[in-house]
């Protein structure tokens, strides 16, 4: 059976709570490395995720074969 993929914001989550723990608290040093070699998969999950917006982001800007690269605005065209 195949484990279900965490969304982006489930990974981060997960993420945050181990940076919180190891600041935190006090483990071993093999529980330690075993908290951060699950952080560094997460973060590489994360990274992943965010590349894979930015690609489809960019196929949808595509017009006429060219990449048209607009910046990005929280407030909303017309007000």
């Amino acid at each position: 059976m195949r484990k279900k993929e965490l969304s982006f914001e489930d990974a981060l989550a997960a993420l945050e709570d181990i940076v919180d723990s190891l600041e935190n608290e006090q483990f071993s040093l093999s529980e330690s490395l075993a908290y951060f070699e699950k952080g560094i998969g997460l973060s590489k999950m994360c990274l992943a995720k965010l590349e894979e917006a930015e690609k489809k982001i960019e196929i949808l800007c595509e017009q006429d074969g060219k990449l048209s690269i607009q910046p990005f605005s929280l407030e909303m065209k017309g007000e």
